[in-house]
């Protein structure tokens, strides 16, 4: 099992890791408001390798079968590894190659309220809202805390649905006698 989960785990965490940081190199073309579809998107992705490992331990070391339980704890050390993986490239791309990050995002917030026609009064609300929210951000503690929120609600459904439709009954051997059907 450890084997499984730290296999599709990587495997995970490299996918999404890889897919933000090809995200990040193009952010500008890609611009905030598709880079919350591009980010989940890849997140979806990766964690289709819940559905995968969780569908490989049951057929190969299951002798195809696995209980709800086993695949849901199976499919959550999957998607922990991965997420990990992918706040581990957070940190490394925000502190390394983005310092400037959160004044663009902040820049961005702000122009599209004036855009949406915002109040000055509206307007200095949402600064002083995102200048408290990078302050916090400043803290690596709750910088990692926040962004292993991002892909682990996607994570937890896909482990869901991957142990629900994956669950399956041990086979019962048949002993080779057939018992005749009384009418």
């Amino acid at each position: 099992m450890k084997k499984t989960i730290l296999t599709f785990g990587l495997i995970s965490g490299a996918v999404i890791s890889g897919l933000m940081t090809l995200a990040m190199v193009f952010s500008n073309q890609i611009g905030f408001d598709r880079g919350l579809v591009v980010g989940y998107t890849s997140m979806v992705l990766s964690f289709l390798l819940v559905f995968f490992g969780v569908r490989a331990y049951r057929d190969n070391e299951g002798q195809g079968s696995i209980t709800f339980g086993r695949a849901f704890g199976l499919g959550m050390c999957i998607t922990l590894i991965s997420c990990v993986c992918y706040v581990a490239t957070w940190e490394i791309l925000y502190h390394f190659f983005m310092p400037d990050y959160f004044d663009k995002y902040a820049a961005h917030v702000i122009e599209k309220a004036r855009a949406a026609g915002a109040s000055a009064a509206a307007l200095e609300a949402k600064a002083a809202q995102l200048r408290q929210a990078q302050a916090m951000y400043a803290n690596p503690f709750i910088n990692a805390a926040m962004t292993f929120i991002e892909p682990f609600p996607v994570g937890l459904l896909i482990t869901l649905i991957s142990a629900a439709v994956l669950r399956r009954k041990p086979r019962v051997p048949s002993t080779g006698s057939a018992q005749p059907v009384s009418g």
